[in-house]
């Protein structure tokens, strides 16, 4: 539990008056996170059915101490300048922070901190759920079934592909990754991964092998995406990347949806450069490219990463956490721009 230390201030007279800080939160998110803020703070929850729209945000941010947003609020200068000189942290109810210009927070002294760890577990298990039911036509074979479709078993019907025993390769062996990688043992994959860092030290305890990007783009049965969004890995996987795919090869994404050109997987899927993918992330989320929608050959899922009751709510309190804290003026254990402290 967080020691709450007093709000309060002395005026004119003497007297002692609450004076808690305001915060707000722009998606209502599990209610253990929302009592630990609402312990020490003025907390507005937004009551906005969806993403904030961005003139609304920019009023209700004006002359608060804290915002808790989340990873489709874009956080930027403009937000930062109306919300004034008392915000002194932007909590991020997730992982990935591209969604907030770190640079400009950190110029103007304002703390943003994010929530790793927690949902490292989940994530994976979606990756995984991911993998197994493209592999096995399994999105295909519900609606096949709903659809009346379904006349006993037949010999070619639904063919798929076998995940025991085959290539998975690995982009970005951070946490996720290397769960991913764990879990891929238990079916005997040959596990071969592509980071910017190769880690040695890990590589023997996963049974992983490292391998230069073409060669495990070329190599891999399944490729799965577990890299940030920065300038180097966005449209990461485009035509030239898909080109050096197998084409009996899928393709899984539960990082971030930017990391692929949609426009040239859909070509890749319709020309058959690849045989399948699987998307729980999407270049302009949440709208989706068109021409996805009408493809057997991918399962598409809407941002389910984390969605789990248990993950989310040790989300909600991590956010909740680092913003009492970083308000009662010390360091938050997951701070993201440490310079802003030095």
């Amino acid at each position: 539990m967080i020691n709450i230390k007093p709000w309060s201030f002395s005026g004119e007279e003497g007297v002692k008056l609450d004076k808690k800080p305001r915060v707000l939160v722009t998606r209502r998110i599990p209610q253990e996170g929302l009592n630990i803020l609402e312990e020490s703070c003025q907390v507005e929850v937004s009551d906005y059915d969806g993403v904030m729209p961005r003139e609304i945000l920019l009023q209700k941010v004006k002359g608060v101490d804290g915002i808790l947003c989340l990873l489709n609020d874009d956080i930027d200068w403009e937000v930062m300048e109306a919300a004034g000189q008392n915000l002194r942290v932007i909590s991020n109810y997730a992982v990935g922070y591209d969604n907030i210009d770190i640079e400009e927070a950190t110029k103007r002294k304002i703390m943003v901190t994010n929530t790793p760890g927690v949902l490292t577990e989940a994530t994976a298990d979606l990756a995984w759920a991911l993998l197994m039911a493209v592999a096995r036509r399994v999105v295909e074979g519900d609606r096949f079934v709903r659809e009346g479709k379904f006349r006993g078993w037949e010999p070619l019907l639904l063919l798929g592909d076998d995940v025991y025993g085959a290539t998975l390769g690995i982009i970005g062996l951070g946490r996720i990754g290397q769960a991913m990688a764990r879990r891929a043992r238990g079916f005997d994959m040959r596990i071969i991964y592509f980071d910017y860092h190769q880690v040695k030290d890990i590589e023997k305890e996963l049974g992983v092998t490292y391998h230069p990007f073409p060669e495990l783009l070329a190599q891999s049965d399944f490729v799965s995406l577990h890299v940030p969004l920065t300038r180097e890995t966005y449209h990461l996987i485009g035509e030239k990347e898909l080109k050096m795919m197998k084409k009996e090869s899928y393709l899984i994404n539960t990082s971030r949806g930017p990391v692929i050109d949609e426009k040239a997987l859909v070509r890749a899927l319709r020309e058959g450069w690849i045989r399948g993918a699987a998307l729980d992330v999407f270049e302009q989320e949440p709208q989706i490219e068109p021409e996805l929608l009408g493809l057997d050959e991918v399962v598409l899922t809407p941002h389910l990463g984390s969605a789990s009751h248990a993950t989310r709510t040790k989300m909600a309190v991590l956010a909740a956490r680092n913003l009492v804290l970083a308000l009662q003026g010390e360091t938050p254990p997951h701070l993201v721009n440490p310079d802003v402290v030095k």
